[in-house]
Formats: C-alpha cells, sequence, structure tokens
C-alpha cells in the first residue's frame, strides 16, 4: 500500500471509465447443412507493447441465425493515452466443447477501442475476412460508457472526541481514503486537509469520482484511516474504520456515524471502546460531462504535427543523426510522430494532418522558416494519415538544408489561429511538436502559450536526443503555470517528456511507442474538459445511428 506521503493527488490512478461493447452480425456465412449457422463472437486484446494476444470474453451462442444481436456485452477499461487494440473472431458452435478451435471459424476483424468510440454516434461497422474467396459478412460494434463512471461524489465529514496525540496541545487531525482492490490490498484515493490543535475537527467538503472511490462496485469496502499531522512526517495513527460507497450515499444519518478504533488499543486496554467517532454531514452525487460524451457528440480532436530541421539534429546522411533515416528502424522523430499520431488519428474523421518543420533553410531561395508545409504546399499542408504525414517528413529531409533557430512560437500562434476560428466545441486542437534542444524564443513562445490557453488546444512537446531540457519544464505547467507579461496562462495545456525516459532497453520500438503515448496523451482528455468548462460548452447529443452517419472500414 502506497504510504500517506507518497500520495499525489494530481497524479493518482483513477481506474479507468468503462466501456460496454455491444457486437451485431450481418450476413454471417451458412456452414450448416440443415440449419442456419449458431455464431458467437470471441474477443481478444492485446497487451501494450506486445503481438501476444489473449481471449478477453465471448458472447452467448445464438442458434440457428446469420444475423445476431448478441446480448452478453463486453465491458472493457477506456484509456484515451492507451492504443487498446481488440480482435473480434466469430465462430459456429458445432459442439459443447469449450475449446475454441474445435468450431468452425466464420471470420475476424481487428480495431482498436479508440476507433469503435470515435466512430459517428460510437458505432463501427467492419467487414469480416478471414476465410479466402469467401464474403464473411459485417460485424457492428456500438459503445456506451457505463453511467457511474461519470458520478462525482461530494461529501463532508467531522469527528468528535478524538484522541490527543500531542504533547502541547490537541491533535492536529486528517483523513486518509483507501478504495480496496480485487486482491484485497487497498489504494489511497485521496487525502483531507489537516484541521489543527482540535480533536473535533470538521473538515472542509471534498469531490471525488466515484470510481476512483470504490471502481463502480458500491458495496465495495472504503476505509478510512484518521492520522494526527507531524511535521516530521511520522504521522501518528489514531484509528480506522470501514465503509462503502452504498452507505455513504445514504447521506446524514445514525448510520454514517463510525467509531475510529485503534487495533492495538483494543487489544492492549480491556477497557477500551473507541479512538472517537466521524459522523458524516452531507453526500451528494452528481454526474458530470466526460471526454467520452464529447467524442460520441461528434466533437473531433485536429492533429497537427511539427518537427524540428536545425543544424543541431546533425547531418541527416550521418548514423550519429537525429534525423538519419536507417533502413532498419525508424528515428526518434518518426518514433514520437507514429506513437502519439496512431492514437490520435482514431478521432479525426478525415485523416488530415497538417504538418510542418521549423528552424530550416528551405528552396528554392534558401531562406530560413519557422513553419513551412512538410508536403511543401503552401495552400494546404494537410497529409493524409500518419504514413502520410512520415512520407512528407522523410522527402522534406532529402530536399531543406537544416539550420536554425529554433523557434516555437510561430507554428503555436499558426495553430491557434485555426483553433480561434472555431470555438464552439465541435473541434479541438492538439499540436505535437518534436525538438532536439533549447527554444530560442522563450520569450515569445511563453506568450504564444498563454494566448492559446484560451483556446480549444493542448501543445505537446517531445524532446529527442541527449540534451538538457530543462527550460522546457517551464512550460509545462504542472507545477507552476506559465505566465507572460503578468498574465497567466488560463489552464495548463502544455505537456512536455523527454523521449529518452521511455526508450526500452531491449531496444523493442513497439514498447518504447506505447510508453511514450502513455505518458504524453494521458493529459489531453482533462485539458479538453477544462476547455469546455471554462466556456460552459455542454457534449452535444450522441451522433445519429442513421445509415449515413454509419462508418463502414473495408479490410
Amino acid at each position: 500500500m502506497a504510504s500517506i506521503e507518497e500520495f499525489d493527488p494530481l497524479h493518482t490512478s483513477v481506474p479507468a471509465t468503462k466501456i460496454e461493447v455491444t457486437v451485431s452480425c450481418r450476413n454471417l456465412l451458412d456452414v450448416d447443412t440443415f440449419s442456419k449457422s449458431d455464431p458467437v463472437a470471441v474477443l481478444y486484446v492485446q497487451g501494450i507493447g506486445t503481438k501476444e494476444w489473449r481471449e478477453f470474453g465471448r458472447t452467448e451462442v445464438i442458434e440457428n441465425t446469420l444475423n445476431p444481436d448478441f446480448v452478453r456485452k463486453f465491458v472493457l477499461d477506456y484509456f484515451f493515452e492507451e492504443k487498446q487494440n481488440l480482435r473480434f473472431d466469430v465462430y459456429n458452435v458445432d459442439s459443447r466443447s469449450s475449446n475454441i478451435s474445435k468450431h468452425s471459424f466464420l471470420g475476424q476483424t481487428f480495431c482498436t477501442l479508440g476507433e469503435i468510440i470515435g466512430s459517428a454516434g460510437a458505432r463501427l461497422e467492419r467487414v469480416l475476412s478471414g476465410i479466402p474467396g469467401k464474403k464473411c459478412g459485417n460485424i457492428i460494434f456500438t459503445a456506451e460508457e457505463l453511467s457511474n463512471c461519470r458520478d462525482i461524489a461530494t461529501m463532508q465529514l467531522c469527528a468528535n472526541k478524538l484522541d490527543k496525540k500531542d504533547f502541547f496541545g490537541k491533535s492536529d487531525p486528517f483523513l486518509v481514503f483507501y478504495r480496496s482492490n480485487e486482491d484485497g490490498t487497498f489504494t489511497i484515493c485521496h487525502k483531507t486537509e489537516v484541521i489543527k490543535n482540535t480533536l473535533n475537527p470538521v473538515w472542509q467538503p471534498f469531490t471525488i469520482p466515484v470510481r476512483a472511490l470504490c471502481n463502480g462496485d458500491y458495496d465495495r469496502t472504503v476505509k478510512v484511516d484518521v492520522y494526527d499531522w507531524d511535521r516530521d512526517g511520522s504521522h501518528d495513527f489514531i484509528g480506522e474504520f470501514t465503509t462503502s460507497y452504498r452507505e455513504l450515499s445514504r447521506g446524514q444519518s445514525q448510520f454514517n456515524v463510525y467509531e475510529v478504533l485503534n487495533p492495538k488499543k483494543k487489544g492492549r486496554k480491556k477497557k477500551y471502546v473507541n479512538s472517537g467517532t466521524v459522523t458524516l454531514l452531507s453526500f451528494k452525487v452528481e454526474s458530470e460531462c466526460t471526454f467520452v460524451d464529447f467524442i460520441r457528440g461528434g466533437t473531433q480532436l485536429n492533429f497537427t504535427v511539427a518537427i524540428d530541421f536545425t543544424a543541431s539534429n546533425g547531418n541527416p546522411a550521418q548514423p550519429t543523426s537525429l534525423h538519419y533515416m536507417s533502413p532498419y528502424q525508424m528515428n526518434a522523430y518518426a518514433m514520437a510522430l507514429k506513437a502519439v499520431g496512431e492514437i490520435i488519428q482514431d478521432y479525426d474523421s478525415d485523416k488530415l494532418f497538417p504538418a510542418y518543420g521549423f528552424g530550416a533553410k528551405i528552396p528554392p531561395d534558401g531562406k530560413v522558416s519557422h513553419a513551412f508545409p512538410l508536403n511543401t504546399d503552401c495552400e494546404n499542408a494537410n497529409c493524409v494519415g500518419i504514413e502520410g504525414v512520415l512520407e512528407a517528413y522523410y522527402e522534406c529531409l532529402r530536399t531543406v538544408q537544416l539550420y536554425g533557430p529554433t523557434n516555437f512560437a510561430p507554428v503555436i500562434n499558426q495553430v491557434a489561429q485555426c483553433a480561434a476560428d472555431v470555438t464552439d466545441g465541435s473541434q479541438y486542437f492538439v499540436l505535437l511538436m518534436i525538438t532536439d534542444g533549447v527554444i530560442s524564443d522563450m520569450v515569445q513562445t511563453k506568450e504564444a502559450v498563454v494566448n492559446a490557453s484560451s483556446l480549444p488546444m493542448s501543445v505537446i512537446i517531445v524532446g529527442v536526443g541527449p540534451a538538457e531540457f530543462d527550460a522546457m519544464e517551464e512550460l509545462d505547467g504542472d507545477e507552476v503555470r506559465v505566465s507572460s507579461k503578468g498574465r497567466a496562462a488560463e489552464r495548463d495545456i502544455v505537456q512536455f517528456v523527454p523521449f529518452r525516459d521511455y526508450i526500452d532497453r531491449s531496444g523493442n520500438q513497439v514498447l518504447s511507442m506505447a510508453r511514450l503515448a502513455k505518458d504524453v496523451l494521458a493529459e489531453i482528455p482533462e485539458q479538453l474538459l477544462s476547455f469546455m468548462k471554462s466556456r460552459g460548452i455542454e457534449p452535444r447529443p450522441a451522433l445519429s445511428n442513421s445509415p449515413a452517419a454509419h462508418i463502414t472500414v473495408h479490410l
């Protein structure tokens, strides 16, 4: 169990939101002689950074149909920042054997959970394949977020007659909440403020996602420890009690007055009753809009890439260069671009990505540019898909001269201009900047970030190579909000990471990319929500499931 000193409310792990996936099939192969097929769908998931598939679950078997609508659903933990690869196999059940290989294969398809959620109306239709020369029919997925994932609980507690722990005064009490896990361990999920010098504290009301408190299981044990705060961090344990979300949700009542018990004292003292009581003063639950609500309502993520072409990267023809194009493996720029882009593209319906370079002399006149389109088309910087961006990047390396300085502000301002045109919540812009070194225009970049913080956009900066990136940390407002000319950024919109922290030592590029994407994209859903909340924008209703809104992808 994490110690109470290690708990960081900003970076604590909240269980994923849960997505329920429903499966239907149409026009399946008929492989039974005297009747129609008896289909079952099997879901396989892939571990992060591995190629191994493991079975996640199966639907029920529906007899004698080629158009099954399966009732049993798959409930998956959803992480925006991970590429969650899924494989669906459909079989005709021929016997009672639970060994799936004993049954007739009807077809399969591959997709990501993000593709299902990012499709119009969270409905994705795919063509089944896998049997040469045969039309295997279609498979249809719909996704829905489980409702208890969006609930936020607000509660207030007080205590009475707690044990006195301080020699010269009373106690300085605070509460620590723990969620119980499946294996019997506990995970810290909230810590109240300290109330100084009292045995009868009243703590401020606090809010916590219901899934952080109980992971959606209303009867799961919630353990609460009561401590006396000490300056040196060796907080004295006063006692503990247990409850559950269901009990807390009853609100203020005789059921929500808890005896604080100290097991050691109980074992030592025959007349021990308790170490005080804790009372729930108020409890309310509200449903919050989530990232998934906005995506289902049609909000598109617009992804823009900007790549550093300054001379400090080294001559691209030399293997020591960060831009070196090896025939055997991708360079760090390509890996960072592919890792982040492959996840975001699931939430962008047109798959057209503007891509820019900065810090190079460009043809025909050799002028230095800090925002030139990689595809050389000044009217339209869009590349088709992430592969299109990579192709344009490789082509650019052959035609431009690496130069300098490293100016970030022009590209940030360019994307901000686009974001300023669409502030109704229908689009959110994500700019990925990949660089090898120190920013030359920090003053202008800070101003650009402060201006952009009021717009629907986020900036991800990935540092590649061995340079010191201390200056970049200034832009990442996790600790101190960026400011310019006395004006603080409205929101924290910058996430900076050095790629070297994610490189797998065994040389597994897939794992390196998965680790990088997981970290740099983790803040995007919250940043999108913070913009929407600041502007009072509600999600639109989920897009229609009319035939026009369906997305069919032929494999």
